[in-house]
């Protein structure tokens, strides 16, 4: 089962460079399972029995299926689609001596040293004109084609004291040798089947090439890049198709830019939640008071990976609270709520891993170490709602290749199915009946 599991989590990662490919191919899935798409700029036509879904940018989606009889409210699983990376700069081609270098700047907060010395390649989306429109297309150059070399410990003694360095002058990417300008553009037109000059804009990024790897002495580990957080948005996915009808309406939502601070159009900042659903509710003729009532009875998983205790370091840990590999789902706590999870959200997120043999570990900061945060404290904001944030532990998060447990994708899966054929009913101040 795990090993299945593991290679369609591969499947899903390789075929996902970008968050815009991530959509593209979450698009495919359900548009196979019968769903249907829909535009924020047209009217939406909703039906009992329904799956929709809606895109925004082409990088951030929003799935639901509307249930056959009455129902409660919305139970929500949130993660995001972007990882950390280089964004090549407009005008990339950087011709020094006998080289040409690509101009890039940092995506995110990455472990500088992960993108040194391995095979990289570019992927994003590009823009052109077709008739009399400006239309989309995905790109991806599937080949090694750049690399980040770093400089011999003969010439740098002290490498091994501590890695600093300026993106601007040591991690721009070596291209090729010195060629007639305009020729990196030329590539990536062809790359996407468009004439040379046909480009009008892009959003284009490098990506690590290197395969999923299951490892360890029994096959216990995993390791491929942008696990953080598509290894989230796949066992998300996973379970929305899968679960069975419940009395709440289930919405499977990826946002964008989590990794640069979430307030874009289509990050957990800007409201494409909270109109999606309120458009829901417009949709099955339900009024403004009626969905704020289903607010009561909703529950959000804001879902994106946490740090399992390390090897080597596990004094970086909290003392009491230090996840494990293969430990199952785990719960993220913070007095700050850069996590959300409260009393009450614990309570109910590990009663529904309990009713699907769930095991549920917990992770806090260690209290002298600022840790990160997530979307789900920003999503709040927008949809007033209970949510707990969880994860899966991983090892070395944000480097360019990541660690999880083998166990845990499928553990998440399983979690998140029995969420969403869950309904968490507010049944009077404090109480809650789980359905």
């Amino acid at each position: 089962m795990d090993e299945t599991v593991n290679r369609a989590l591969f499947d899903f990662i390789e075929a996902s460079p970008t968050a815009f490919h991530a959509v593209a191919v979450m698009k495919r899935e359900l548009d196979l399972a019968g769903y249907r798409q829909l535009l924020e700029g047209k009217d939406w036509r909703l039906l009992p029995g329904g799956g929709y879904y809606v895109i925004r940018n082409g990088s951030a989606l929003i799935a639901f299926r509307i249930p056959e009889g009455a129902w409660n409210g919305f139970q929500i699983v949130a993660s995001h689609d972007d990882s950390p990376a280089f964004k090549i700069k407009e005008n990339p081609e950087k011709a020094e001596g006998p080289y040409v270098k690509l101009n890039v700047e940092k995506y995110g907060g990455m472990p500088y040293a992960s993108w040194l010395d391995r095979p990289l390649s570019v992927a994003g989306r590009v823009l052109y004109r077709e008739g009399g429109r400006i239309r989309t297309r995905l790109v991806r150059v599937e080949r090694d084609l750049v690399l980040i070399p770093s400089l011999a410990i003969h010439i740098n003694k002290e490498v091994n004291k501590g890695f600093s360095c300026q993106v601007q002058k040591e991690l721009l990417p070596l291209y090729g040798e010195k060629t007639e300008p305009g020729s990196f553009a030329e590539q990536i037109a062809e790359a996407a089947g468009l004439p040379a000059g046909g480009i009008l804009g892009s959003d284009l990024y490098l990506y690590n090439r290197q395969k999923g790897s299951v490892w360890g002495r029994e096959g216990e580990f995993i390791s491929i890049g942008r696990l953080d957080d598509l290894q989230c948005v796949y066992a998300s996915l996973r379970g929305f198709l899968e679960a069975k009808e419940g009395r709440s309406l289930p919405v499977h939502c990826v946002f964008d830019n989590e990794e640069v601070g979430s307030s874009t159009k289509q990050g957990a900042g800007s409201p494409f939640l909270r109109d999606t659903l309120l458009r829901i509710c417009e949709g099955l003729s339900d009024s403004p008071a009626g969905y704020r009532r289903r607010l009561a009875s909703s529950f959000m998983v804001s879902a994106d990976n946490a740090h399992g205790l390390h090897p080597n370091y596990p004094e970086k840990s909290c003392p009491t609270n230090r996840p494990l590999l293969n430990g199952g789902v785990v719960l993220k706590y913070s007095a700050s709520q850069r996590y959300t999870t409260d009393g009450a959200a614990a309570a109910i997120f590990g009663e529904i891993c309990k009713r699907a043999g769930v095991p549920v570990q917990t992770y806090a900061n260690h209290s002298d170490i600022a840790g990160g945060s997530t979307l789900g404290h920003i999503s709040s904001g927008q949809v007033a709602c209970n949510c707990a944030d969880i994860g899966l532990a991983e090892l070395a998060m944000h480097s360019s290749y990541e660690t999880a447990g083998a166990k845990d994708t499928a553990y998440l899966i399983s979690a998140a199915r029995a969420f969403y054929e869950s309904s968490v009913v507010e049944s009077g101040y404090g109480e809650y009946k789980l359905l």
